[in-house]
């Protein structure tokens, strides 16, 4: 496991139960997570697939074969694509130098992040297959396996694109405009949408969002970047494929970092005493 970029963590930290994460090792892996993202995104959430996507029950595109993918295997389920039951996907800048571009930069201009000195990492098709998102355990390993993956080749900034379902911005009008009122992205790291298909979020006066209230129709994904101090880029942008508004996140990772790095040298002091 030295080469997956997982390997920081103690194992124990990596598993739970019958769960383990870590990044897929073959092209078998590869298609059982897209096999994963093809059940939640075409079958569950009525994305429009490809016709190749359609015949072969997989959601793939041309970075899959260059970047990461971070698995979470439940080997009770067997040895198989059933044994997937969530995935992120990884892209460094050797990816996107091999593919051209990150895989944002189709809806957002992120040059700002792009020419960012330190490590850059970019998240996405994240997803978690039905039966076990109540647990918690599933999202839980997957973000160990982010820390272990960020600590690992020492990323200074995360990002990527996260969504709200539906496509009408104005039925969204509250937690779109608390996002940009109170999470905007500071202007050296900012995302802004591409002009030709920016979408305002700047719909509703600061003094009248209840960011209660709007924290509460935020998808889970994203208000689990907020917590981890996450900030959003300048406009939305619509999904049709998807069925989704988009928007921007950029997450410094020096809150990951710095528990993480405490958690371990805890473990290992811990290790030594015993």
């Amino acid at each position: 496991m030295a080469d997956t970029g997982t390997d920081q963590g103690s194992s124990s930290d990596l598993r739970m139960g019958s769960l383990e994460v870590r990044l897929a090792e073959s092209a078998a892996e590869i298609d059982w997570a897209q096999a994963l993202r093809y059940r939640v995104f075409y079958e569950e959430m009525s994305a429009v697939p490809s016709p190749e996507m359609a015949a072969r029950h997989r959601d793939f595109d041309d970075f899959d074969t260059i970047c990461d993918h971070l698995l979470v295997i439940d080997h009770a389920r067997g040895d198989g694509p059933e044994s997937v039951v969530g995935t992120y996907r990884l892209i460094r800048r050797p990816a996107a130098a091999k593919a051209g571009r990150f895989y944002s930069s189709d809806e957002y201009d992120i040059g700002r992040l792009v020419s960012y000195p330190g490590e850059i990492l970019e998240l996405g098709r994240s997803c978690v297959d039905a039966a076990y998102r109540t647990r918690g355990s599933s999202m839980q390993l997957l973000w160990r396996g982010i820390a272990a993956y960020v600590f690992h080749h020492d990323i200074a900034v995360m990002f990527g694109c996260a969504s709200l379902p539906g496509t009408d911005p104005v039925a969204m009008a509250e937690p779109l405009a608390y996002l940009h009122h109170f999470h905007l992205a500071p202007e050296e790291l900012r995302p802004v949408a591409l002009p030709e298909r920016y979408v305002g979020m700047d719909l509703m006066p600061r003094d009248r969002i209840e960011p209660k209230r709007a924290l509460t129709v935020l998808p889970p994904l994203i208000k689990g970047y907020l917590r981890l101090g996450g900030f959003i880029g300048d406009g939305a942008v619509i999904d049709h494929q998807f069925n989704t508004t988009d928007v921007s996140i950029v997450v410094k990772t020096d809150l990951i970092t710095n528990k993480y790095s405490k958690h371990y040298e805890r473990r290992s002091r811990d290790a030594q005493i015993a």
